[in-house]
């Protein structure tokens, strides 16, 4: 049967996303419904805020805020190190104030310095060294992947159970005028750009669902202990 739906999309445009965003945009065009999409473009932080008021309908949500929400076996994943969740040394702590997941991470590892995120922590990657790479340190630590994010949906549990099976189905290969559009609005080699996505992982299997419960379980900690 079919019906049309309209989905309010939160959309953080990072690189990380690429991939799902282009997926989407098949996904949408080809579905058996009539489905469209609107995005509320907006960093991290933004779009956890717009998610919890029920501003949009689904989106990543940072890993620490999805903890009570319907999420999916998607998410932002750091296989091992991810080069865009950095912390730059210095004697003065300072949160991004993009992030959630990554400015509480800096923290349970007992980091300090500047934390940034992001197309601009990528854009430091690759012009210097002297950064900590968090889900670097994570792995070490832990032997664990770290889950930045979760793909949280408010209802349509069936929709969005759809939208894992088919992305996590095959491969997505990016069309070279979007990798050149995404180069051109963040500064960044296309050829950088597929590199920083072989680092990262969408499936949220076993391990990463391990991940997801210790960061939980560190948050605790960290919180009882101050």
């Amino acid at each position: 049967m079919l019906y049309n739906y309209t989905m309010i999309f939160g959309k953080i445009e990072y690189l990380n996303l690429l991939p799902f965003h282009v997926f989407m945009k098949r996904f949408t065009k080809n579905s058996q419904q009539k489905l469209a999409m609107e995005y509320k473009k907006n960093v991290p932080a933004k779009v956890n805020r717009d998610f919890l008021r029920k501003s949009v309908d689904a989106a990543f949500i940072s890993s620490i805020k999805a903890q009570k929400q319907n999420h999916v076996s998607l998410g932002i994943i750091a296989k091992k190190n991810v080069r865009s969740v950095l912390v730059i040394p210095s004697k003065e702590s300072k949160s991004d104030v993009e992030s959630a997941s990554s400015n509480l991470l800096a923290n349970i590892l007992d980091i300090q310095g500047e934390v940034i995120i992001g197309d601009k922590a990528l854009r430091y990657a690759l012009k210097n060294s002297d950064y900590i790479d968090l889900a670097e340190v994570w792995h070490q630590k832990y032997n664990l992947p770290f889950v930045f994010a979760l793909l949280c949906y408010h209802k349509d549990k069936k929709l969005y159970k759809r939208i894992e099976k088919e992305f996590l189905k095959r491969e997505v290969k990016i069309p070279q005028y979007l990798l050149k559009e995404a180069s051109k609005r963040t500064n960044i080699e296309t050829k950088e750009i597929r590199n920083y996505l072989k680092l990262i992982s969408y499936r949220v299997d076993y391990k990463a669902q391990k991940a997801v419960k210790k960061f939980y379980k560190e948050e605790k900690v960290l919180r009882f202990s101050i």
